[in-house]
């Protein structure tokens, strides 16, 4: 298995909606029946056979290397057919952007940051949200590096706090995958939100996408949408609805329906 980690799951924001609970808790570490809210990114991808993540953090950084540390493993039962195709523990790395830099980088400073410990093509996602039915799969990684684009998204139906939604979905195939759009404001287009799963390539982390130096040395704070507006604007990312489960807790109230 290559030295370099598959993924990134971003941990580093502060949580602000939450207080007080985030006051004292990092957001990915608030529990949802019993288990935190990043540990199913993270048991998601060993089930398919992804076996090393980096972990960015900023606020209370510290409390989620301490939970997880450098291996999580896996819970039985599995049965022996998926043993033979899943791994059943994943290797944890950090990027600890509050101890570098006094605070978060955002998506795309983290994630710029971390780059160097990342595949040239490698998951994302958010480590707040709840998406207990996402499934990684090799064959997702394998289209997506086969198509040469820059991104591919998951999206998913608005909810009612975003009703708006973010990005378009363009001619999608068969298979669902289209070409993923930033309508204007005034366009009957239909836009779904970003669920914050995705496959990126390192390319869309350097020019002429992003002027941050790889490795991102100075801790430059950069969003992620604007990079992939300039890049949708140019027809280099795709797109596909994911129709499971998906909570963006970002309030106490959210948090307590899914544990009611």
């Amino acid at each position: 298995m290559s030295s370099l980690s598959s993924a990134i799951v971003l941990a580093a924001g502060r949580g602000e909606r939450m207080r007080p609970l985030t006051d004292t808790c990092p957001k990915p570490l608030l529990a949802v029946q019993g288990k935190p809210l990043m540990q199913y990114h993270l048991e998601a991808l060993a089930q398919g056979g992804f076996g090393s993540a980096v972990v960015n953090t900023a606020w209370l950084g510290e409390q989620i290397e301490a939970r997880f540390k450098h291996v999580l493993g896996l819970k039985p039962p599995f049965n022996q057919r998926e043993q033979l195709s899943k791994t059943e523990q994943i290797s944890l790395s950090y990027s600890h952007e509050g101890q570098d830099f006094g605070g978060a980088l955002e998506t795309a400073g983290g994630i710029a940051r971390a780059l160097p410990q990342l595949a040239p093509v490698f998951w994302s996602m958010a480590g707040d949200v709840y998406a207990p039915d996402f499934v990684f799969t090799q064959a997702a990684v394998d289209r997506f590096a086969a198509s040469g684009l820059l991104a591919h998204l998951w999206l998913v139906p608005n909810p009612a706090h975003h009703r708006r939604g973010d990005f378009g979905l363009d001619s999608p195939d068969a298979q669902g995958v289209g070409i993923c759009t930033d309508p204007p404001a005034d366009s009957p287009t239909p836009r779904y939100t970003f669920s914050t799963f995705a496959l990126f390539h390192h390319a869309l982390f350097a020019a002429p996408w992003c002027d941050i130096p790889p490795g991102n040395p100075e801790g430059v704070k950069a969003p992620l949408a604007p990079l992939l507006r300039k890049a949708m604007a140019q027809a280099q990312v795709s797109a596909e609805i994911y129709t499971g489960r998906w909570t963006d807790v970002g309030t106490p109230e959210r948090l307590a329906e899914l544990n009611h």
